[in-house]
């Protein structure tokens, strides 16, 4: 397989005989990994590549830079605010995105620190295993943006922390550390920063020397309780890309641009 053609994703192999595919989203502006037209793209397609590798056994998503992802990019938003065509084309990158995770044969370890957000967050709590560090920040920002909470939200919050909490931190963008969000049961395991990396590649280290079979049926079935939900999914990403072709969505993008609260009147 020849990772070498995504150039938003650093990709490169470890453990014993290098099973695991360790798959690093990069900081283009220095700071966070945003997710441009070329890195929603990518961010989407890896999880194909990844089953159809026969020579991998788990991977590791992480960020680079200050965090694990900052969510989509100004330029990429206001693209699909104004053009039909761009508008379509994300919206079935968004949905690939979060089936390409589900159907993805092999297990997903996410090692999150600093802000996570966006697409980068899609693949971070869909992973199989999800471990961030306490100090992490998970934000859903889809309706301080004006649009719908799509996306993964729906399809796999209620899930994980239960309606009650889903409601609250995805109605209102209210944050949640990495402490907080193991307690609620929106991750796996909470670690110390120093600690992130070593036990995500631990995990990862587990999973590759593990029985093939075994682990990769479990997570079919269990991820069954995702494929229940596509209905709900299907709606909810459909209501956000709806909402890239209203007003508010541009009241959104230029409240961010202009570092602001927004006024959706």
């Amino acid at each position: 397989m020849d990772y070498t053609r995504y150039q938003t994703l650093a990709i490169t192999r470890r453990g014993a005989n290098g099973t695991v595919l360790d798959i690093q989203m990069r900081a283009s502006n220095g700071k966070l990994p945003t997710a441009g037209h070329d890195g929603h793209r990518e961010l989407a397609e890896i999880w194909r590549d990844l089953s159809a590798d026969d020579t991998v056994r788990c991977a590791v998503l992480r960020g680079e830079g200050l965090g694990f992802s900052g969510g989509g990019d100004l330029s990429l938003v206001q693209d699909m605010a104004t053009d039909d065509a761009i508008r379509q084309r994300v919206w079935k990158e968004a949905r690939d995105l979060v089936y390409n995770i589900i159907n993805c044969d092999k297990p997903i370890v996410s090692a999150m620190h600093g802000p996570a957000v966006g697409a980068g967050l899609v693949a971070g709590l869909l992973a199989d295993i999800s471990i961030a560090t306490k100090s992490a920040k998970i934000v859903d920002g889809h309706t301080r943006l004006g649009v719908a909470a799509g996306d993964h939200a729906a399809i796999v919050w209620p899930l994980l922390c239960g309606m009650a909490k889903a409601k609250y931190h995805l109605l209102l963008c209210e944050p949640v550390s990495g402490e907080e969000a193991e307690r609620i049961g929106l991750v796996s395991l909470a670690v110390d920063e120093a600690d992130l990396l070593p036990r995500a590649y631990e995990v990862a280290d587990r999973l590759a020397a593990g029985s093939q079979s075994a682990i990769r049926f479990t997570k079919y079935a269990l991820n069954n309780w995702l494929r229940q939900a596509g209905p709900t999914f299907d709606a909810s990403l459909a209501l956000e890309f709806m909402g890239f072709a209203g007003a508010d969505v541009r009241e959104g993008v230029a409240s961010l641009r202009e570092r602001r609260a927004p006024n959706f009147g």
